[in-house]
């Protein structure tokens, strides 16, 4: 919305029509101008580009950590409440995306929470419900402000990217243009939405505690 709120203050003759859509749609045939999407498209005729890596990082508050332990490793989670994503299309739950030996492991993990929306997720854990393994985009804020610890920083991934898809930009109206131009002055390589290695290693350092608080 921040991007959105910039477009229309220096565009005010412009009206958004901006949608919502967890399924993969045809964005060529929808007539959408520019288009953002976690991963790569499966619609053809349509350029990419990936604007920022997503860290997916395993968080919770520090009064959950007081009172249920720092997992040190894969194996501690079993004793934790963990939360899951469960899609709104599919309606699968979504594995937590971890690396081990350098390599991409899909965890199933026994939920003590569910949901189909992301931001109700980052609510749960933020009251101290759970533990979650949140997108850098939406955990990065409340990392940096205290409200989340990351743990098992060890095995964070980074597998996936938010990417920018439109047209042939020849042929793209000027609003489309100064649309795509302001985008990737704000969102190419933002640090707002990603944790620098020299912020991880902050926490990397800190004592871990995998015992519940007596």
């Amino acid at each position: 919305m921040p991007l959105l709120d910039e477009f229309c203050r220096e565009h005010p003759g412009i009206q958004p029509d901006v949608q919502l859509d967890d399924g993969i749609g045809n964005w060529v045939l929808d007539r959408v101008d520019v288009g953002f999407r976690i991963g790569t498209s499966a619609s053809e005729g349509v350029i990419g580009r990936q604007l920022f890596p997503i860290q997916m990082i395993v968080c919770a508050t520090p009064e959950y950590l007081r009172t249920h332990g720092t997992p040190s490793t894969l194996d501690d989670l079993t004793a934790h409440r963990c939360s899951v994503f469960r899609h709104p299309v599919t309606g699968k739950v979504a594995p937590w995306y971890l690396t081990v030996d350098g390599k991409l492991e899909h965890r199933q993990m026994s939920p003590a929470f569910a949901t189909n929306d992301t931001e109700l997720e980052v609510q749960a854990v933020l009251a101290g419900q759970v533990m979650g393994q949140l997108a850098s985009f939406s955990a990065a804020s409340h990392i940096r402000a205290g409200r989340l610890v990351p743990v098992l920083l060890q095995h964070m991934s980074a597998h996936i990217g938010l990417h920018l898809y439109y047209g042939n930009r020849t042929a793209q109206p000027k609003r489309v243009r100064a649309f795509l131009d302001l985008a990737l002055a704000r969102l190419n390589d933002c640090n707002d939405y990603v944790l620098a290695d020299k912020e991880l290693a902050r926490f990397k350092s800190r004592p871990k505690r995998s015992g519940r608080s007596e």
